[in-house]
C-alpha cells in the first residue's frame, strides 16, 4: 500500500508544481519583454520550472514502477523527457533573444512573447494530461 500512496503524492507534487507555473506565468504576460530584466526573470522562472517539474516527473516515474503501474511509470517518464526536450528549445531560444533584444526591436520582443506563450501552451497541456490519467489511475 505504501508504493502507491508514495505513487499519488508525488502525482500531486508534480501537479502542484505545473499548476504554479500556470498561474504564475500568466501574469507575466503582461510585462512587455522589452527590458532585459523583464526577459531574465521569465527565463528564470522557465528554468525553475522545467528543473522542479523535470525532478517531480522522474520521482513520479520511479514511484509508479514501485507501485507496480508500468503504463503510470512510463508516462510519467515521457513527460520527463518532454519537460527535458523543451527546456533544451525554450530556454536557449530565450537566452539567444535575450541577449539581443532592445525596447525597439519589435521582432524580437515578439518572438519571446511567443516562446512564452509555447512555454504555457505546453504546461497546460501536460497539466491536461496529468489530470487525464489520474481518472484511469486504479490505485
Amino acid at each position: 500500500m505504501l508504493p502507491k500512496v508514495l505513487a499519488l503524492a508525488c502525482t500531486v507534487i508534480l501537479l502542484v508544481f505545473m499548476g504554479y507555473f500556470a498561474l504564475g506565468s500568466l501574469p507575466l504576460l503582461i510585462l512587455k519583454h522589452d527590458t532585459p530584466m523583464d526577459a531574465r526573470f521569465i527565463r528564470g522562472f522557465f528554468h525553475l520550472y522545467y528543473r522542479a517539474v523535470l525532478f517531480a516527473a522522474v520521482t513520479t516515474s520511479v514511484a509508479y514502477a514501485f507501485a507496480g503501474q508500468p503504463g503510470f511509470c512510463a508516462g510519467m517518464a515521457v513527460l520527463a523527457l518532454v519537460v527535458f526536450t523543451a527546456s533544451r528549445i525554450v530556454l536557449p531560444g530565450m537566452d539567444a533573444l535575450r541577449n539581443t533584444m532592445t525596447p525597439e526591436d519589435a521582432g524580437a520582443i515578439a518572438r519571446f512573447r511567443r516562446l512564452h506563450g509555447y512555454g504555457m501552451a505546453l504546461n497546460a497541456l501536460q497539466v491536461v494530461t496529468v489530470g487525464w490519467s489520474m481518472t484511469l489511475l486504479r490505485l
